[in-house]
């Protein structure tokens, strides 16, 4: 059975707000998937007070504000969630040099954090823009 459309906000971030739940984050005018992380409810909410985008760090169990260090902020631009309520779309304006923390040969980021293809063999290949 089909799900009925609803205007309100339903996200679920579980009994204690730390649920955490996928954010595909999005170049709002070339569309390229820059990177896929994670909020709860404190890094969404951030997300929505500062307009830049701040995501839950798993590995360091911590808030996140992409770029704070690097200077490779995210402004976001719009904010959608799926059909279940359940993820989201971030819409962002790169404020830097890339947004993927890895780094090419002369140090500067990649554009996104899916620079790599798999190639049929399994190894990877550096995608060339």
């Amino acid at each position: 059975m089909a799900k009925e459309y609803t205007n309100t906000f339903l996200v679920d971030f579980g009994e204690n707000d730390e649920k955490l739940l996928p954010v595909v984050t999005q170049d709002s005018t070339t569309r390229e998937v820059l990177i896929l992380s994670f909020v709860n409810r404190k890094a969404f909410e951030e997300t929505q007070r500062s307009g830049y985008a701040t995501y839950w760090s798993r590995s360091r169990n911590e808030l996140w504000k992409k770029g704070l260090t690097s200077g490779d902020m995210l402004k976001v631009d719009e904010i959608r969630v799926n059909c279940e309520q359940n993820s989201f779309l971030f819409l962002v304006t790169p404020e830097g040099k890339g947004a993927c923390h890895a780094k090419k040969a002369d140090q500067s980021p990649y554009s996104s954090c899916y620079y790599r293809k798999i190639k049929a063999d399994n190894t990877l290949e550096v995608i060339e823009k």
